[in-house]
């Protein structure tokens, strides 16, 4: 991301070069960002970039869930050996495998010991898109157009490398390479808000948040 300029949205199907606000290295999210309750995290996160290295992805599609009062939630029983990192500090990358297939990452917040969490779904490559791709491909993922390259939780792992080992990761010192900055694009003043998808109990929870119209959200937007 050297030069002060990121890959920024598609046009025809095209990505193009913009300038970002802010030099990246200077807006890490601290650990403060992550202390609230995981439905005011989740809305903040929206246009946030997550990064790893030269990959930068915008974050367009987040959904929360709020521990052991949450039917959906891995924390509904409380903790276990698989959950335990959601009960931790907030900043940190709680990783979980579904399906017997996937990967999908997941930013702990609010108190310690609440286990709350909000899950990726979509982000929009802003640089490092090849990277991406190829990232993808090694996986065992298919890209057939550049809006699901990082479209929906898996593939968003798939893009950025993530899996079982970054399960804990420091988001605020990025101690395996994974942090969320901001580069001065304000979240959306009235983001999109749906039921959750992709899950069996709780869908009617309004917990689904996302970038209104942006072709990258991986479920209706």
């Amino acid at each position: 991301m050297s030069g002060g300029r990121v890959t920024s949205r598609t046009t025809h199907g095209k990505l193009s070069e913009s300038p970002i606000r802010r030099p990246l290295g200077s807006n890490r999210l601290t650990r403060t960002f992550y202390e609230p309750d995981p439905l005011e995290v989740a809305r903040a996160l929206l246009n946030k970039l997550l990064v790893r290295g030269d990959r930068a992805g915008r974050i367009v599609e987040v959904e929360a869930y709020r521990g052991e009062e949450d039917p959906a939630s891995h924390a509904r029983n409380g903790m276990t050996a698989r959950n335990a990192t959601m009960f931790g500090e907030p900043g940190r990358l709680y990783v979980y495998f579904t399906y017997g297939m996937h990967w999908c990452a997941n930013v702990v917040c609010g108190p310690e010991g609440l286990a709350r969490a909000v899950l990726l779904r979509a982000v929009v490559p802003v640089n490092g898109a090849s990277a991406m791709r190829g990232a993808r491909i090694a996986a065992g993922g298919v890209v057939r157009a550049e809006r699901d390259v990082a479209r929906g939780p898996a593939r968003l792992c798939q893009a950025f490398s993530i899996d079982g080992s970054d399960n804990g990761a420091d988001l605020v010192s990025g101690d395996r390479g994974l942090v969320i900055m901001d580069d001065g694009v304000p979240p959306p003043s009235e983001p999109g808000v749906s039921g959750r998808v992709g899950i069996k109990d709780a869908v009617d929870f309004p917990w689904r948040f996302f970038v209104a119209g942006d072709p990258h959200v991986s479920g209706s937007s």
